[in-house]
Parts: C-alpha cells; structure tokens; sequence
C-alpha cells in the first residue's frame, strides 16, 4: 500500500498534513473522521517538534518508517498520537488534533463519560481516548493493519477550499507557526487557545 504523501520529504510536512484532512482512524469499534491536524518537522528548523534537538529513545518513532503511530505522554495523563511523516531517517509527525464519529458512537460516548458527540474527539487527548488507545499503539504501522489501528482515505481528496490554517496550539515554541489545519464549519474542530507561559511566583521579599 503506498500514497503520495509516504515518500513526501520531512520538509513538505505542511502540505502532507493538509493532505490528512479527511481521512479516518479506526480502533477498538470506533472510527473517527479526521478534521483538524498539526504539523511538525525535526529538520532542526521547528523547535515544537520533539524531534528538534535529534533523535532519543522517545522520538526515535519520529525518524520513519513512515505510515507509523508515534504516541507520547503529555500533563502526566493523556495520550495523543501522531502519524509519521518523512522520508526514513527525516523525523517529521502529524499531530492528529481532532475529529468526528462516524461508526461506534456509543463505546465512544461510553469510553469519554457521555460528553456531547462534537466533543467525543474534539482534541488530541479525547481522540485517543475514544479510540481506546494508548502507548501500546506507538511504534506500529497505521497502514497494514498489523496494529490497533487503522488509517483510511476518503473516497476523494477534500476539497482545498475547505480548509483552513492558523497557528499551533499548546506548543511553547513556535506557536505562530501556521501549521495546524482543520475543515471549515465542522464542529468538532477543536477551539483555539494561544500558548500562555506559566509564571512562577516570587520569592522576593515585599
């Protein structure tokens, strides 16, 4: 099995995370119709990626093959996954963000407390977790069907006039970077919230 964005190099990422838009994630009875993404390159030019400084045993996913599911921990309690992007040896990710049930939308509903349907995967964390996956997913092609889950194409590419772009969401570096892309007027799309740095509070005396 091969498309055109497997043999995309690492720097094309942006475009081959537009071309994810619209095709869906299926595991454990639910599948999930992608519609928002994100980005992000381990060229040395893109310091939100995980993979910027080079490889270590967390990223090395990153670095191919393609087609693959790099998952990560992240607050200490949620799982998001990517999709591997880049020729082997270029570390490149597409963050999957957001999405709409299409098929099990009670084990998703059930799996996610019974929050409303827009919000079953509106977000990283909440796809996951409708999906039932986690670290055990990392690692393992999203094509061939040899891991929990699966990655499909729509019947046809989504039509380019439908999708947007804007800045990163949650990222401390980088976060104006236009790489995030969602379809126009779905509601699951995620909002967005721009990267706010914690202050610590002072210790000085007053």
């Amino acid at each position: 099995m091969t498309y055109p964005w497997l043999q995309a190099p690492a720097a094309q990422i942006a475009t081959t995370a537009r071309t994810l838009l619209g095709w869906t994630v299926s595991a454990n009875g639910v599948r999930i119709r992608l519609t928002e993404v994100e980005a992000y390159a381990g060229t040395g030019e893109d310091p939100a990626s995980h993979a910027h400084r080079g490889p270590t045993p967390r990223n090395e996913v990153m670095f191919g093959p393609a087609g693959h599911v790099y998952v990560y921990f992240v607050f200490g309690m949620h799982w998001c996954m990517n999709i591997v992007c880049g020729r082997e040896g270029e570390a490149a990710a597409v963050l999957l963000r957001a999405g709409a049930v299409t098929e099990g939308l009670e084990i998703a509903r059930e799996r996610r407390g019974n929050a409303p349907d827009r919000d079953l995967a509106r977000g990283p964390a909440r796809l996951v977790t409708a999906l039932g996956l986690g670290r055990d997913a990392n690692g393992t092609s999203a094509l061939d069907g040899s891991g929990p889950m699966l990655l499909t194409p729509p019947p046809a590419p989504v039509d380019p006039s439908l999708i947007a772009a804007g800045p990163r969401v949650g990222v401390a570096a980088a976060h104006d970077t236009p790489w995030r892309f969602w379809l126009v007027g779905e509601e699951s799309v995620s909002p967005y919230r721009r990267h706010v740095p914690r202050r610590r509070p002072s210790t000085l005396p007053v």
